[in-house]
């Protein structure tokens, strides 16, 4: 198949890869000009993914004309999550109607993970909210446990591909399955994008009890309770409360909250240790989709009367400058109650 990848950052570049390693045609949209000019000399970027070099016929463009004659079956939209809408509407008109209307395309599948400020909208409703009516059922999410750099280096990964029709999610899973890369599939388009959205901020939380100095005993009480607020908020939205135990919901809170890999855990631990939100989001070459997604999930839990106590003490650690240590005793002395 032909695909598109909308995105050329780490994860964008990691699926591309392993897309072309399966027998796909691939081709990357990137609108970073100092990105894209490394991408076509080198095929490789050392700042987002050191040490792998892509195929040399992945073809690397920043005009959306060529996306349209490239006429994929598959678009993979890989762009930061709060970037996704400005992105798609910065798409000629000519292009879009090329591009979206085309009958060649089968899927349109989401890979970024977050939910947009303003809006208060998963991804999924945005895109059903931009793109046209017959392209509704077209809509995908991919999510789960999987680090760019590690799936780059072909190490073993789960994910889960969610979406309202179940052939269409059969043929995803075999374009993207690989000795390497096993996908499951999932009808919970909405609880897919929450459980991948909603990790990245206890990962936060975690990166803040690591750079406190903080012990197992915590992080593990953490992880255990992060759950429960990611379950809670997503079956308040209306996914499914099974959805979160899988590879959406627990398996990639596990791995964004322990992992090296992890932005956003790494944004919480040098929270930890004392820097400001605004100097560490300067010095990092890639988005931490937790921070603006800690202010979207924490607003709309105020809207909905959600409770979500971890989720309300890293928004005020992060909006508020509250101390982290304050923070963690305000968990800690809330009141009793049974599990």
């Amino acid at each position: 198949m032909r695909v598109s990848v909308i995105g050329g950052g780490g994860w964008g570049l990691a699926l591309a890869r392993l897309l072309h390693r399966n027998g796909h045609s691939l081709q990357v949209w990137e609108h970073n000009a100092t990105y894209l000019a490394t991408l076509i000399s080198n095929h490789a970027n050392p700042a987002l993914l050191p040490g792998i070099t892509l195929p040399e016929d992945i073809i690397f463009t920043g005009d959306f004309a060529s996306v349209e004659k490239f006429s994929p079956h598959i678009v993979i939209l890989a762009t930061p999550s709060q970037y996704l809408r400005p992105t798609l509407r910065s798409m000629p008109l000519e292009a879009q109607k090329g591009i979206w209307m085309s009958p060649g395309l089968l899927a349109v599948v989401n890979v970024a993970k977050g939910i947009e400020e303003g809006s208060l909208q998963t991804l999924d409703a945005v895109l059903a909210e931009l793109l046209p009516e017959a392209m509704q059922h077209k809509i995908c999410a991919l999510s789960g446990p999987s680090h760019a750099e590690e799936v780059a280096r072909e190490v073993p990964t789960a994910v889960v591909v969610a979406g309202n029709d179940e052939d269409l999610l059969v043929t995803l899973q075999e374009v993207f399955s690989n000795d390497y890369f096993r996908v499951y599939r999932s009808n919970d388009l909405l609880g897919v994008e929450i459980g991948g959205a909603v990790k990245n901020i206890i990962a936060i939380a975690a990166g803040i009890i690591d750079g406190l100095g903080f012990g197992d005993n915590t992080i593990g009480a953490l992880l255990t309770r992060g759950i429960v607020e990611i379950q809670r908020f997503g079956v308040a939205l209306g996914a499914k409360a099974e959805t979160f135990w899988g590879l959406s919901g627990l398996g990639d809170l596990v791995t964004t909250a322990t992992s090296p890999h992890s932005r956003n855990r790494y944004v919480g631990k040098r929270i930890g240790e004392g820097k400001k939100l605004r100097q560490i989001i300067q010095e990092m070459e890639m988005v931490a989709e937790g921070v603006a997604t800690t202010n979207s999930v924490y607003q709309l839990a105020l809207q909905r009367g959600i409770e979500m106590p971890i989720v309300r003490e890293v928004w005020e650690i992060l909006y508020q400058e509250k101390d982290p240590r304050q923070a963690i005793i305000s968990l800690m002395t809330r009141k009793l109650k049974a599990e």
